[in-house]
């Protein structure tokens, strides 16, 4: 151990991603963490990724750096019960997804020579300790929000920390952050749980809806299962950005709603070859806010011990399959068997076996 000490107060999956992370990079540091939930603070302890947990707030009182992971209102309320353990060396951070808010109460609290926000982009629909990983944030853009009044010396060791735990940090306001961010994630999530919630109402009492929803339409609403908690924070904490953004896209579909009343089939054209042009165009090297599946589809026959040869082939090479399913509806896929991943290097190294080994692959 070293006398450098971090501090956690909420170990979700990017609270306990980021302080796995630490620990992979930092064996030495000690970690401290706080959370509602001491099942998952004992499981931490247990397997490493901190050195003790507290339900006191004293605790933090030595800590170099301590991150804020709780949702968004809920980090604020911490701010007030951390400030009078704050030290001069003390960098305060957090992960949240809005930046203002905090930033508000920071100044208000008079904190701001020890805050520097921070958002790993980084994401997934599941939620807590359990699914936290030690290379979430890897390769992955990490906004630094730092306040007026921190000093630079501090923004210039936090963003080398950062880098040093392999994500990729990127100096925003935090008025420019939540910008940002409302467009490529606050409503997505929204677009994606009211498309979830349009088919919902129109299903009928068998289910036939949901019984025949796969494919493309489970890709576009993955993010639908994402904490309820967590979003009702986000909205309520980033509205302007959101209502603004949500009645840009309502114009959207209210000319394509136009366009096909009137047959415009130019206009119609034209509003799906710019949505394809710009998604081709969004590079596929670094990690997303929404996170990326890592999948193949495969073709294969319908016969016995098809599958069984699939998986035994990726298994001899120590390929570790996250998941599997058979695609019964293949409107917007290709490849009867959609096989996922843990990361991309695996898929790139299944794609090779499989295909050398004969198999017709299709990769988005």
């Amino acid at each position: 151990m070293t006398d450098f000490k971090i501090g956690f107060i909420g170990l979700g999956l990017i609270g306990g991603s980021v302080a796995k992370s630490i620990r992979r990079i930092f064996p030495n540091y000690d970690i401290i963490a706080l959370d509602n939930d001491e099942a998952t603070l004992k499981t931490a302890c247990s397997d490493g990724t901190i050195h003790a947990y507290t339900d006191d707030i004293t605790a933090f009182s030595d800590c170099n750096y301590i991150f804020l992971c709780a949702p968004v209102h809920y980090n604020i309320e911490y701010l007030k019960q951390l400030k009078p353990y704050l030290s001069d060396t003390t960098i305060l951070s957090d992960v949240g997804s809005v930046k203002l808010d905090i930033y508000n109460a920071v100044n208000e609290l008079g904190l701001g020579k020890y805050f520097i926000g921070g958002h790993p982009m980084v994401g997934s629909e599941r939620s807590g300790y359990a699914v936290a990983s030690d290379r979430l944030i890897e390769n992955a853009y990490y906004f630094v929000t730092p306040s007026d009044t921190v000093s630079p010396d501090k923004i210039e060791e936090f963003m080398t920390f950062i880098g040093d735990l392999g994500a990729i940090p990127i100096r925003y306001s935090p008025a420019e952050h939540d910008r940002i961010t409302s467009y490529i994630s606050h409503i997505p999530h929204v677009i994606a749980s009211s498309l979830v919630n349009l088919v919902r109402k129109a299903d009928t009492p068998e289910g036939i809806f949901k019984s025949l929803a796969a494919g493309g339409f489970k890709d576009i609403t993955r993010i639908a299962s994402s904490n309820p908690v967590v979003w009702e924070h986000i909205l309520l904490s980033n509205p302007d950005n959101i209502i603004d953004g949500l009645q840009e896209y309502i114009k959207l579909i209210e000319e394509m709603i136009n366009a096909i009343q009137q047959h415009n089939a130019a206009e119609i054209n034209s509003f799906f070859a710019a949505s394809r042009d710009y998604r081709d165009s969004i590079p596929n090297n670094t990690s997303g806010v929404i996170r990326m599946n890592h999948e193949l589809f495969v073709d294969i026959p319908d016969e016995p011990g098809a599958l069984a040869k699939v998986t035994t082939a990726l298994a001899n090479e120590n390929i570790n399959l996250k998941n599997f399913g058979v695609s019964h509806n293949r409107e917007d896929e290709e490849g009867v068997l959609r096989l996922s991943f843990y990361d991309d290097t695996s898929r790139e190294n299944a794609q090779s076996i499989l295909y050398n080994a004969g198999y017709k692959i299709y990769n988005r």
